[in-house]
């Protein structure tokens, strides 16, 4: 059988594949990272592997294994930015995502972050543990409605899609932006317009050299000084100097993030910034939409090592 590296603890269940198909399973014993060296060193000796967002699978690493017996990687999640998928193909090594199974969680998060940045709560909750609530009052923690107001969504995938039906339950109106006609009710041409328009802006697309700063300074100012960006897509996709100005000087309400330009070091001007909502990349996280990850794409593996076709496998 087949030698598998895990470059990272994951749940037990979602191991479960490769024990069902009796792979030998490398890993370490505690959850401490490799190094981009270290994975140099050890994918030249393994037949697959499967990694997480936060695993460098550039040229060098691919080259390694591909000069060895690595025949397929498979990346326990949606975005694959970490990976050089293009050398992977030329290498002839498999590339394997987990699409569809943490849509409805990272939905979940996205409004999460929409209301909580929309009512203040973050600030609010600062306050009360803080010592600083001295009672309910009429005038304090005024944040603003998130039912009736205009929901933009940029970019119209799976996880979009599935926020757009939440927003459904608040009565919203839901405008999307993609780079090509969706044909679905609310499609806006320009990136421009739904800016202008919307009262919250969130953002859905995978991190590409096109996507990359896609919302900086000039775009921000497109923005009602009443709106709100929430990101649960990739850090880079926003430029975090620009954001930092515009809620400095109320160019925009407030901002929702769960993604950050060179995790897991925050920028410090967006956690002085004020009417923010921080979260630490937690948009897939639960128990069972992490094992479902997990498994799909050990499944993945499996799937390429076995001589079958991955339902998940990437064609660059």
């Amino acid at each position: 059988m087949a030698r598998v590296l895990v470059t990272r603890q994951l749940p037990a269940a979602g191991l479960e594949p490769l024990h069902q198909e009796g792979h030998t399973i490398v890993q370490r014993l505690d959850d401490e990272p490799f190094s981009h060296d270290e994975l140099v060193a050890a994918v030249g000796d393994v037949d697959g592997m499967v990694c997480l967002l936060t695993d460098p699978i550039d040229g060098a690493v691919l080259r390694a294994g591909a000069a060895g017996r690595l025949r397929v990687v498979g990346t326990a999640a949606v975005g694959f930015d970490n990976i050089d998928v293009a050398t992977a193909a030329e290498l002839g090594v498999a590339v394997c995502n987990t699409p569809g199974v943490l849509d409805k969680t990272t939905a979940d998060l996205a409004f999460l972050l929409i209301l909580a940045a929309s009512r203040l709560a973050s600030e609010a909750e600062r306050d009360l543990r803080a010592g600083r609530w001295g009672g309910w009052g009429f005038m304090d923690h005024l944040g603003r409605d998130v039912h009736g107001t205009v929901l933009g969504l940029v970019g119209y995938g799976r996880i979009a899609r599935e926020v757009a039906r939440r927003a459904e339950g608040f009565a919203m109106e839901v405008l999307h932006h993609a780079r090509r006609t969706t044909g679905f009710p609310g499609y806006v041409a320009g990136l421009d317009e739904l800016l202008a328009t919307a009262d919250v802006v969130s953002l859905h697309v995978p991190l590409t050299e096109e996507t990359r700063r896609l919302v900086g300074a000039r775009e921000l100012g497109l923005m009602k000084p009443t709106a709100v960006l929430v990101n649960t897509a990739r850090g880079p996709v926003v430029d975090e100097e620009a954001l930092a100005d515009a809620l400095e000087s109320g160019g925009i309400y407030a901002a929702g993030l769960d993604v950050f330009d060179g995790e897991p070091v925050v920028n410090p001007r967006l956690l002085a910034a004020p009417r923010t909502v921080l979260l630490p990349h937690i948009g897939s996280a639960t128990i069972g939409t992490r094992t479902k990850m997990a498994r799909l794409a050990c499944q993945g593996v499996c799937d390429v090592l076995a001589g079958r076709t991955a339902p998940n496998l990437l064609r660059p």
